[in-house]
């Protein structure tokens, strides 16, 4: 560090280098929060993803032509008492 120190010194002297130290400062901070963003935005996306691919799991499958569940279940035998599927 010591070395590249005294070589931005040599190079920028001692007038530009606060300068050039300022601004080093501000594209390292840009970048770090453009970054962070960006890894926000992956999780959030992949969190949305993940609610829907659970959401459509817990739907419940279409009922059978004849009034039976697709899966497990009763279903009423009387034609009056059964809704039709949504």
């Amino acid at each position: 560090m010591l070395i590249i120190g005294a070589a931005a010194l040599i190079f920028f002297g001692p007038d530009q280098l606060p300068k050039v130290a300022r601004r080093a400062g501000q594209v390292v901070r840009d970048v770090q929060n453009t970054s962070q963003s960006f890894i926000r935005e992956m999780e959030r996306a992949a969190d949305e993803a993940e609610f829907r691919d659970r959401a459509a799991a817990t739907v419940t499958p279409p009922a059978k032509a004849d009034g039976e569940p697709a899966e497990g279940g009763s279903a009423s035998r009387d034609p009056a008492e059964r809704t039709p599927p949504v």
